[in-house]
């Protein structure tokens, strides 16, 4: 359980950096968060499938980072495929 929620706070982190450095596909603050946590739930979801961040293994070191990183980077790919489909959606109005 500590895992899902390291991983939902690093999708949020990652979902409004993203958000910041790529400005054309900015969500706002709370849409970059939504993004980022739903795709932070899914990449610890993808990561755990393959079989690292097993929550079995305990919050060791590795299983922390494994975390924040899935978290991170599945939050920041999906704000950023949410924004790309919101712009393109924009352009085509």
């Amino acid at each position: 359980m500590e895992q899902l929620i390291i991983s939902l706070l690093s999708g949020a982190a990652g979902g409004n950096i993203v958000g910041k450095i790529l400005k054309n596909l900015d969500l706002g603050p709370i849409g970059n968060s939504i993004a980022g946590i739903i795709g932070g739930g899914l990449g610890q979801q993808i990561l755990g499938s393959l079989g690292a961040g097993d929550p079995a293994a305990g919050m060791d070191i590795g299983s922390i980072i494994a975390s924040v990183a899935s978290g991170g980077v599945g939050g920041g790919v999906l704000m950023a495929i949410v924004g790309l489909l919101k712009s393109m959606m924009a352009k085509n109005s």
